[in-house]
């Protein structure tokens, strides 16, 4: 029988030592460093506690909620705790307990007169107690199928009134789902931030005292103001942080939506989970969800493994004794079909999900690290909004602190309490809104917002984000191990050589030239030994194929060569089964009919040809396998892969029936070394359209791409020659083309020493693809893998990326993955790479643009309150500022499209810098540039705007309007230079933005409605044209500022290396790193 295949040990290796004492190391370094994949609730706990947040509901709110996944562990221990006790209570129950049984087997006439003669009830019962002596009672799986109105062959009718009709009685395949945040709690969770709050305190004591000492008319302006800025900041982050919630809901939901196969009226088809009911027919395979309760109908060997809902890590075999399966458990072996009896909330794993639907988050490394610089820059802020408000409240109780007018604004003894406590509060609104806009809260925010615009622009490039750090990894990637069927090629084959008796036929389906009974013997073959199914439409339409794409080709070529499907399967008994393996690469069945038994054999040519003693001639008489005619046949073998032709041979041998076991058949080890090979065939599976272009463009970007598949090495060189993964000039033997089983046998020093250099791989097993994974990641490199098998899983889920494919995918792989290439096409791969070099690229343009403000905006009113004991930059204005630089600078930049240029970089190391020094250029330059031009306004701004013949008062708020404007627009315009860091075109591409335009035009208009007609709340006065464009002017020398500053080289290493004044700039990387390796 086939055993369930569990994953292969975990090969121990120099990584992992390194990798333990590296946490050993990073207790003590740094805290805002955590792994990609699987880092410990200790590691993610240590960065929370060293962050510096301001609004913890805020910042945390799509992060691991650690709290409530340890409340999801005790919920699940609880279900299924409850769930064993029930059955093990039930077990104990006398088995003659009629009246127990009547409740199954009895229809009363109240029931009968309904649609269906069994109660919800007791088929819930049913599934929850497990109890076979009851299902026998009703009549065992097909009494149960009558009871439900369903046929085990057929399935249900597919009519759309059938299919409500059992929702309403027996439930939907859904469970309740919490209620999604409304937009007022985002609003709420917006006002929790801290310095707004303070800010709202201290607008509150203002409004009340403004009120008393001034009146209601012009007492409420400074306290009402600062309560509109605030009110204006909590909206639009309410706003933004609520379309996110949508958009990570709505790919949530994408995420559960599986696709399964179902039997409705006689007639496999495909449907979502949340479609099933009960009575549903479903096929069921290796890798398979079990996507609902239910009773095997048939299978063989196969094995479940029911870990998800009890906890304990073992296959457990299905068959007529213990025939329950439980819903969101996984197919571990064999293959077979099931009667859904029970959905939804009837279910346990419905129970448990209903219980667990609320997804939590996941934070990223990248965010983690954003974090950290929010730390650092946050504490700098701290430190200099303290000085200036010490600065400014000795210099305003000194009786330093000037009027516009000229007068002192407090003198001791004499100036009263009220307006001396309004002078203050005045003071510290200034200082608390320096925190706001020298804290960067929205910088970790800005990753979420990339990349819940990047997931829903992949949703569209046919690849579904199943892992949020996964994005971010991508762009990082070295290389890329890809499989070749259906990635690399299209996945639609067809058979288009054969060779029969020794003889090639020509055509491929022309059976003449053999004998009835060796043509016999292959029908019976390819009808009983598949997984496939062949479906005639009773309107004599063409034949309707289901299975794999080898077994439809196979099934397809059957059909013209002469096959009657159903005739064939019912000439004869399946005794047993031993399902297709990946790691022997073949399957087989025992038949038994009039003619005795015969065990079938279908698999990898050069394989089933090693097991064969003896062949079939064209005549039907059977000889002796000779070295000379085994060499023919490994030639016809060779040649057709190495025309890119899948071979697949078909072998059989006689059983006599006293050899078969007559009890534990199901532990019946199928003959296998003395077989006679019936025939060859070759299985054409074309090249994707594109995948050339593509493997160029993944070279290109610094990414080599691999070939790691099953097929026969000749018939992998063939495809990778074509895809442009090998080159015809370049080497195509060993190390860079490769045997599975060569690397297999290698000593791990070995691997390491040729991983490197390995471009094919061949006849590679799912435990060869997990060794490659790993002495490549112990070599430094960044490694992708593609896969769709459940043995695939071990290294989907080692790799630093897997990728799982939608279509072909099983259900265990995807599990495994942290991106689903729904298409299955290996050019929706680049493109995710493309995906994830952008969403780091658009981090880093929205760092510049936001460290660049605040450069600019803490120096100069450090320099201002300590000079002159006023700043020119008042609490509303900088409160608007931050809007700009925050949330709306966020949506500009962190949801700009990948371009063309980002594919003729290298990959972005995971540990290099986020503020290179090409941003640290940009950065300066900008900085310098508007803090010199604004300072010099600040002093001799009168003279220089010829404001001599204004009254002092009117000339100062002139002056100070006329800053705070052209501030704004030095923003509005650096946002631009913003866009290409690197590149000396910022304008490049542009108008395929419209959100960066529409935001542009958003803040430019409420600007000058804020100059022009909300001078009371800003205080700020109506500039004349005069000064409009020299406002504008300044801003505009911004581009070619930044176009010049480009020309000015940098240095090598990173400027933090000089410095390294915190942990969360540090670096640090693997020792394999420093000797060279890729990052």
């Amino acid at each position: 029988m086939a055993q369930g295949r569990s994953p292969p040990p975990e090969i121990r290796s120099p990584e992992r030592d390194w990798a333990e004492e590296a946490e050993l190391e990073e207790k003590f370094d740094d805290a805002f460093d955590i792994p990609h994949k699987n880092a410990s609730h200790d590691r993610l706990r240590r960065w929370r506690q060293a962050a510096l947040v301001l609004n913890a509901s805020r910042r945390f709110r799509y992060t691991l909620d650690l709290k409530k996944e340890e409340e999801k562990e005790m919920i699940r221990r609880k279900i299924r705790a409850h769930a064993q006790v029930i059955r093990a209570a039930f077990l104990f129950k006398e088995a003659g307990e009629k009246d127990l049984r009547e409740a199954y087997t009895s229809i009363k006439p109240a029931t009968a007169s309904r649609s269906f003669p069994i109660e919800l009830e007791n088929l819930t019962a049913l599934n929850r107690d497990h109890d076979t002596v009851i299902l026998q009672e009703v009549g065992g799986v097909k009494g149960l199928s009558n009871l439900l109105n369903s046929n085990l062959d057929k399935g249900i009718s597919p009519n759309t009134d059938e299919l409500l009709k059992r929702r309403d009685v027996f439930g939907s395949n859904t469970y309740p789902r919490k209620k999604r945040k409304s937009i007022l709690r985002f609003v709420f969770e917006a006002c929790k931030d801290l310095t707004l709050i303070i800010l709202m305190v201290a607008a509150a004591i203002s409004l009340t005292l403004g009120m008393t000492t001034e009146g209601v008319d012009e007492g409420w302006y400074d306290g009402g103001s600062i309560f509109l800025a605030v009110f204006l900041v909590i909206l639009v982050t309410a706003t933004s942080d609520y379309r996110q919630s949508l958009q990570f809901r709505h790919l949530n939901e994408e995420k559960q939506n599986i696709q399964v196969e179902v039997v409705r009226g006689g007639k496999r088809c495909g449907a979502s989970i949340f479609d099933l009911v009960v009575g549903d027919v479903v096929p069921l395979k290796i890798g398979d969800q079990v996507p609902a309760d239910g009773v095997m109908i048939s299978g063989h060997s196969l094995a479940i493994d029911e870990s998800s809902m009890t906890g304990e890590s073992k296959t457990v075999h299905k068959d007529q004794k213990a025939p329950f399966l439980m819903s969101g458990c996984k197919v571990a072996d064999g293959y077979g079909s099931m009667l859904v009896t029970g959905v939804g909330i009837n279910t346990e794993w419905g129970q448990l999900m209903a219980n667990l639907s609320e997804d939590n988050g996941e934070e990223t490394p990248l965010q983690v690290r954003l974090n950290g610089v929010a730390t650092f820059i946050g504490m700098v802020g701290l430190s200099v909004a303290g000085a200036v408000l010490l600065v400014l409240w000795i210099r305003y109780f000194s009786g330093h602190t000037k009027n516009p007018d000229g007068t002192i604004q407090f003198v001791a003894g004499t100036t009263r309490a009220k307006q001396g406590f309004l002078g203050a509060i005045r003071i510290l609104t200034i200082a608390v809104t320096i925190v706001v806009v020298a804290v960067p809260e929205g910088l970790p925010l800005a990753v979420t917002l990339t990349l819940a615009y990047s997931m829903r622009k992949m949703m569209r490039d046919k690849a579904l984000v199943r892992r949020l750090s996964s994005c971010e990894t991508m762009g990082s990637a070295t290389t890329i191990c890809s499989d070749k069927t259906g990635t690399l090629t299209l996945n639609k084959m067809t058979v288009a050589q054969a060779y029969f008796g020794g003889t090639k036929l020509n055509p491929c389906d022309d059976i003449r030239v053999m004998s009835h009974g060796a043509a016999e013997l292959l029908i019976e073959g390819i009808a009983q030994n598949t997984t496939g199914t062949v479906f005639l439409p009773e309107d004599g339409g063409d034949a309707e194929l289901s299975g794999s794409p080898t077994e439809k080709a196979i099934l397809s070529w059957g059909l013209k060569i002469g096959m009657n499907f159903n005739e064939a399967q019912s000439n004869s008994e399946i005794i047993h089964v031993f399902p297709f393996n990946s790691e022997k690469k073949r399957g087989g069945v025992a038949v038994q009919s009039d003619a005795g038994v015969h065990v079938h054999w279908k698999g990898a040519a050069e394989l089933v040809l090693s097991s064969c003693k003896s062949w079939f001639t064209l005549d039907g008489s059977v000889q002796t396998m000779s070295s000379e005619k085994y060499d023919e046949f490994r030639k016809s073998i060779e040649d057709m892969a190495m025309s890119s032709l899948r071979c697949v041979a078909f072998a059989y041998c006689p059983c006599e029936i006293e050899t078969i076991p007559k009890e534990d058949i199901a532990d019946w080890k199928l003959p296998d070394d003395d077989l006679t090979l019936l025939g060859i065939v070759g299985i054409k599976d074309p090249c994707r359209p594109g995948v050339k272009n593509a493997v160029q463009l993944c070279t290109n970007a610094g990414v080599k791409v691999r070939m790691v598949t099953g097929d026969n090495i000749e018939t992998a060189k063939a495809i990778a020659l074509e895809c442009g993964i090998l080159d015809a000039d370049g080497a195509i033997s060993e190390p860079f083309v490769i045997e599975g089983k060569v690397f297999r046998e290698m000593s791990e020093t070995a691997r390491g020493e040729i991983a490197d250099k390995i471009t094919v791989m061949g006849r590679s097993s799912p435990n060869d693809k997990l060794l490659l994974v790993q002495a490549l990641k112990r070599k430094g490199h960044v490694v992708a893998v593609t896969g769709d098998g459940t043995n695939d899983a071990p290294a989907l889920h080692e790799a630093d990326i897997g990728l799982s494919m939608g279509i072909s995918g099983t259900e265990v792989a995807k599990e495994s993955s942290d991106i689903i290439i729904l298409d299955d096409n290996f050019t929706s791969v680049v493109k995710v790479v493309r995906w994830g070099r952008s969403v780091y690229a658009n981090i880093q343009k929205f760092i510049q643009f936001q460290l660049t403000v605040n450069v600019a905006a803490l120096v100069i009113n450090v320099v201002a309150s300590v000079s002159s004991g006023d700043v020119p930059l008042n609490a509303v204005e900088l409160l608007w500022v931050n809007l700009i630089m925050d949330t709306l600078g966020a949506l500009a930049l962190a949801t700009e499209p990948p371009t063309d240029n980002l594919m003729k970089r290298q990959p972005v190391g995971r540990r290099e810098p986020l503020v290179t020094n090409i941003m640290w250029r940009n950065l300066f330059v900008q900085a310098i540039y508007q803090i010199v031009v604004l300072l010099v306004f600040d002093f001799a701004g009168t003279s220089i705007l010829r404001l001599q013949n204004e009254s002092q008062e009117n000339a100062e708020k002139t002056q100070n309007t006329f800053i705070f404007n052209t501030f704004v627009f030095c923003q509005i315009f650096n946002e631009f230079n913003a866009r290409k860091p690197e590149e000396r075109n910022v304008f490049k591409g542009i108008s395929k933005n419209h959100l960066f335009i529409g935001i542009i035009a958003i803040t430019t208009v409420f600007q000058i409605l804020i100059i022009e007609f909300l001078g009371k709340f800003f205080k700020t006065v109506r500039l004349n044209w005069r000064l409009w464009l020299v406002s504008v002017a300044i801003g505009i020398i911004s581009w070619p500022l930044a176009y010049l500053g480009k020309f000015i080289p940098v240095p090598v290493r990173p400027l933090q290396d000089y410095f390294k004044p915190t942990s969360c700039w540090r670096t640090s990387r693997r020792p394999d790193e420093e000797e060279g390796g890729h990052r």
